[in-house]
C-alpha cells in the first residue's frame, strides 16, 4: 500500500512551476515578431493584391513550355545533378574528419567541424554571385555555389551519420589490427550508405528548388526565364515557369522515393 501510495501521489509542483518558463518564451516571441514587423493586420488588407497578381498569371501560357523552357529546364536538372555531385565528393573525405568517433584528434575534428560550418553558413544566392564573378555568367557559377554550400549541408549530415553508427563493428575490426582504410571501408561504409543514400537525394531534391533561383541573378537555368517573364510582366509565362519548377520537383521527389525503396 505505501508504495501504491508513493505512485499515485501528485506532483511536487504544479502548472505554476512552468509559469516563468512561458514568460520568457512569450517574451522572446514578442521581441522577435517586433523585430520582424510581424503584422497580421497588413497581411490582410494586402490580400487582395495577392489575389490580383495571381489573377494576372491565369490562365499560364503553356505553349511558353514547348517553345522556350525545355533546354532551361533540362539546364537546371543539369546544374542540380552536377551540384549534388561535386558535393558529395568534397563532403566524403571531410566527413570523416569531422566526426568524432573516426577523427584523429580533436584539433582534426574542430577544424573540419567549422570548415563545413562555413561552407553551408553563407548562402547559394551568395556564393553564385561570388562565382558568377569569378568565372562569369551562367551555369557553371551556379554549379559551383550549389557544390560548395551543399559540400557543408551534405557533410554535416554524413558525419552525424557516421557519429550514430554502432560502434561494434568498428572496434572489433581494430582490435583485429586492422588499418584506419580497412576499418573505413568494411565496417563504416556498409553501416551508414543507406542513410547517405537518402541524405544525397535529399540534397538532390533541394537543389532542384535553388538552381531554379539561382538563375535569377545570372546563373543560369530556368530561373532565368522566370525573372525575365517577370520583368516583362508576361505572367502568364511566369505562371508557367512556375508549373515546370513544380513539375521538376514532383518528378526528383518520385523517383528519389523510387530508389529508397530499392535501396531498402
Amino acid at each position: 500500500m505505501k508504495h501504491l501510495k508513493l505512485l499515485v501521489q501528485k506532483p511536487k509542483y504544479g502548472w505554476w512551476s512552468f509559469l516563468p518558463l512561458l514568460i520568457i518564451i512569450y517574451a522572446i516571441l514578442h521581441w522577435s515578431a517586433v523585430g520582424a514587423r510581424m503584422s497580421f493586420s497588413d497581411l490582410a488588407a494586402g490580400l487582395p493584391w495577392i489575389g490580383d497578381f495571381l489573377s494576372r498569371m491565369l490562365p499560364p501560357n503553356l505553349s511558353y513550355i514547348t517553345e522556350s523552357l525545355i533546354e532551361p529546364a533540362i539546364q537546371t536538372v543539369q546544374i542540380a545533378l552536377w551540384g549534388t555531385v561535386l558535393a558529395v565528393l568534397i563532403a566524403i573525405p571531410l566527413c570523416f574528419l569531422a566526426a568524432k568517433n573516426i577523427s584523429p584528434n580533436a584539433v582534426v575534428y574542430q577544424l573540419t567541424r567549422q570548415t563545413l560550418n562555413i561552407f553551408r553558413g553563407i548562402n547559394e544566392l551568395i556564393l553564385a554571385l561570388i562565382f558568377v564573378a569569378a568565372v562569369g555568367l551562367g551555369p557553371f557559377a551556379g554549379v559551383l555555389a550549389l557544390a560548395l554550400h551543399g559540400a557543408g549541408m551534405v557533410g554535416k549530415f554524413f558525419a552525424e551519420a557516421i557519429e550514430e553508427m554502432d560502434q561494434g563493428p568498428v572496434e572489433a575490426m581494430r582490435a583485429s589490427g586492422c588499418s584506419k582504410l580497412q576499418v573505413i571501408i568494411f565496417a563504416v561504409i556498409p553501416q551508414v550508405f543507406p542513410a547517405w543514400i537518402s541524405i544525397i537525394l535529399y540534397r538532390l531534391e533541394a537543389n532542384i528548388r535553388t538552381s531554379a533561383v539561382l538563375g535569377m541573378i545570372g546563373a543560369g537555368g530556368i530561373g532565368f526565364e522566370l525573372m525575365t517573364s517577370m520583368k516583362m510582366f508576361e505572367y502568364n509565362d511566369t505562371a508557367a515557369c512556375i508549373l515546370v519548377i513544380l513539375g521538376l520537383v514532383f518528378m526528383t521527389d518520385i523517383m528519389s522515393s523510387k530508389l529508397r525503396q530499392a535501396i531498402r
